[in-house]
């Protein structure tokens, strides 16, 4: 995906390059943003999208796989990345950051402890870095997807995913493009009054 989506900026005409780190890892992290600095010299919109799934029901759950390894790389990954950019963001006095959490993080759901925390954790991470960031001219906003069309949920059963579209208004689950569009709104010069928000597009699925 990464090499499709490096082509495809290619194609239109804008430099870009691939670097591969561990969100979790704060150290990798660190020397991630040295390389951005390096070669791109500043960083005005940071788009936090990096997660994993592991379900299992709470007396079903290993610790470290089940629990830390979601939370560090769901949780931990956002703020390590957010810390980072934000200390070039404030030195610029500009920048959009934009943090995908879940609906599931609104509405947490059955077997998904662990994804439901970390997402539900990003939305108050997202708030509270929101008024850190506003008089810097810096925007911090989380998207909260429903259910979306990516190899995350190739192993749904069909049954359940049969059960799972009955309750979407739309009946019909998100497609990628559904969730870019808001994020490119939220990074563009439209949206510089808005922080501290979450959206949901997740076709009626939620509606607070």
């Amino acid at each position: 995906n990464a090499d499709k989506t490096s082509n495809l900026i290619s194609e239109m005409g804008f430099n870009n390059f691939i670097y591969i780190a561990d969100v979790g890892n704060r150290n990798e992290v660190m020397e991630m943003f040295t390389f951005i600095f390096k070669n791109a010299g500043r960083i005005d919109i940071l788009v936090n999208n990096a997660a994993i799934i592991r379900d299992k029901t709470i007396h079903n759950m290993d610790y470290k796989y089940h629990w830390d390894d979601v939370i560090n790389i769901n949780l931990t990954g956002v703020f390590n990345c957010c810390r980072e950019a934000m200390i070039n963001m404030r030195e610029n006095h500009y920048g959009r950051i934009i943090n995908i959490s879940s609906v599931i993080g609104l509405c947490g759901n059955f077997g998904q402890t662990a994804y439901a925390a970390s997402k539900a954790g990003i939305i108050g991470l997202t708030k509270s870095l929101a008024y850190e960031g506003a008089a810097r001219g810096i925007t911090v906003n989380a998207v909260a997807p429903g259910v979306t069309k990516t190899d995350m949920i190739k192993d749904i059963p069909e049954e359940a995913m049969s059960r799972l579209l009955e309750r979407i208004p739309m009946k019909r689950l998100a497609a990628p493009e559904d969730i870019s569009n808001v994020v490119l709104f939220l990074a563009s010069d439209e949206a510089s009054y808005i922080t501290g928000q979450v959206i949901g597009v997740n076709g009626g699925f939620l509606m607070p």
